[in-house]
């Protein structure tokens, strides 16, 4: 095996993108896009640090959480978290963030990048207020490439398939591979960790 470190060496392996792949690009959302971002719950978001590592990181809430102020522009709130700020930080040094937006029971996604700003504005943070609560910054994007992505990995990946999903007792609770992975004398049980999260999801 060697190692690939060229385009060309990849294009001797790979076949060329069909038409329709390389078209269906799209500078802004268009209503599909939309209607696609309004369904969705969830939506995974890829930012980069100055030293070039990269994050993706999950954010959720009920779909359509995430705001379509015009056909360039999202904007999504920064609900409570565990505080270390690693995608706000990415985002002060480097605006580039790449979006995947996930409809469970949908094999497509929908696929999104450009460049994203935090701001704290009243107006913008009252517009996403759950249960009396405001999240303390929106990130607003500005939209750069927008397209569909084919279903073949969560076909192959069954993700959505009742059948594929594993017990959670499966895996050691959270708070057991926590204690492990930082020699903590206790464990968080799922249960106390469930509950603390539900009483400070907004």
């Amino acid at each position: 095996m060697a190692r690939i470190a060229s385009v060309e060496q990849l294009r001797t392996l790979y076949a060329e993108p069909r038409e329709r792949s390389r078209r269906k690009v799209l500078p802004a959302l268009d209503i599909h896009c939309r209607s696609f971002i309004g369904l969705s719950p969830l939506v995974m978001l890829a930012s980069f640090g100055a030293d070039g590592r990269a994050d993706v990181t999950p954010r959720g809430d009920a779909p359509g959480f995430v705001g379509i102020e015009d056909a360039g522009t999202l904007l999504i709130p920064d609900r409570p978290g565990n505080n270390r700020l690693d995608t706000l930080t990415n985002l002060l040094a480097n605006p580039a963030v790449g979006l995947l937006f996930l409809i469970p029971g949908v094999d497509e996604t929908l696929r999104i990048n450009g460049r994203a700003e935090i701001r704290d504005d009243t107006e913008l943070l009252e517009r996403f207020v759950v249960d009396g609560r405001a999240p303390v910054t929106v990130l607003r994007v500005r939209v750069q490439e927008a397209y569909l992505h084919c279903a073949k990995a969560f076909m192959r990946s069954r993700a959505w398939n009742p059948a594929a999903q594993l017990p959670r007792e499966r895996l050691p609770s959270m708070g057991e591979m926590l204690r492990d992975q930082l020699g903590l004398a206790t464990a968080e049980t799922q249960a106390e960790m469930l509950e603390r999260y539900r009483a400070t999801l907004y």
